[in-house]
């Protein structure tokens, strides 16, 4: 059965983990106590892990009907927390081929850059968020208030534990602003970290893998009750294989608490569209994970 690891916030008893099987949360918090933990557990034996996470679930004190959390944060209210805790979030740029397209539309100066690091064997890797930054489902991602072109960007997220070792998979919501990326490529700090820039799914679909699945991606915006745009792609379009982005992050570089890497987006609106504050960003990723975010003004 499809098992999602979670962080869950009830009012009356705080952040818990659990295990998220069927129409129900199993309450291993005693047990597992972070994610941080988990992830440092599962060296050398992801699956094992897994599996050894699915008995204790079994075995759960306590256990929450998963529709109890379908809520916007609220310390008044039980809600789902993004996956993470104190776990890095990294992000890969210009993976697909439509993506490298749009940079390069974008760009005032035509964007020779993404041409090239498309096509180049080291991948483009930065930066986008701290775990204790990311938001959750049915939480509010942002838009720059300096930005005027601001959109979402649907990515499978994979889910490392210390050794690099992929864990699992959840989906990702990597906003970016790009008119302020257009203007110059040194601004990619800017048009991508932010408050609010960074939303994961609901839980890390648990699966021990050596490289990207093959599912599909779908991004839908509804603005009021229209739904203003949608669009689709498939990670069997991404030019770059789980080892390599990986091989290159852990270059230099560890993470001993494990790490989110997100794999780069195929979706993009066309030029003319731009959030708005209120809009409601869905994506679902296979049957791997669906995140809901409504957008503020940060």
């Amino acid at each position: 059965m499809t098992m999602w690891l979670v962080r869950v916030f009830i009012p009356e008893s705080g952040i818990r983990i659990g295990v998220h099987r069927g129409d129900t949360v199993y309450d291993v918090g005693q047990k597992v106590p972070t994610i941080r933990a988990w992830l440092q557990s599962t060296v050398g034996d992801p699956q094992g892990a897994i599996d050894a996470l699915a008995s204790l679930a079994e075995t759960a004190p306590t256990t929450y009907p998963a529709a109890m959390f379908d809520n916007p944060p609220s310390p008044d209210v039980p809600h789902w927390l993004a996956p993470v805790d104190v776990q890095d979030v990294w992000a890969a740029g210009v993976t697909y081929e439509r993506s490298r397209q749009a940079r390069q539309e974008e760009a005032d100066d035509g964007g020779d850059v993404y041409l090239r690091v498309y096509s180049a064997p080291r991948p483009e890797l930065f930066f986008k968020a701290r775990g204790e930054w990311v938001v959750g489902t049915y939480g509010e991602v942002g838009i720059r208030s300096d930005a005027t072109w601001n959109v979402p960007e649907p990515e499978l997220a994979l889910v490392m534990n210390p050794a690099l070792e992929i864990v699992g998979m959840t989906a990702a919501n990597d906003m970016s602003s790009r008119d302020i990326e257009g203007e110059n490529p040194l601004y990619l700090p800017q048009a991508k970290i932010y408050t609010a820039a960074c939303a994961l799914g609901h839980g890390i679909r648990l699966q021990a893998i050596d490289d990207l699945p093959h599912v599909p991606i779908r991004l839908e915006i509804q603005r009021g009750n229209d739904v203003v745009f949608c669009g689709e792609t498939d990670t069997r379009n991404i030019r770059r294989r789980a080892r390599d982005l990986l091989t290159y992050l852990g270059h230099s570089l560890t993470f001993p608490d494990g790490v989110v890497l997100l794999t780069g987006t195929g979706i993009v609106p066309p030029n003319d569209f731009t959030l708005h504050a209120g809009d409601r960003v869905s994506i679902t990723i296979g049957d791997v994970d669906t995140l809901v975010n409504t957008v503020k003004v940060v």
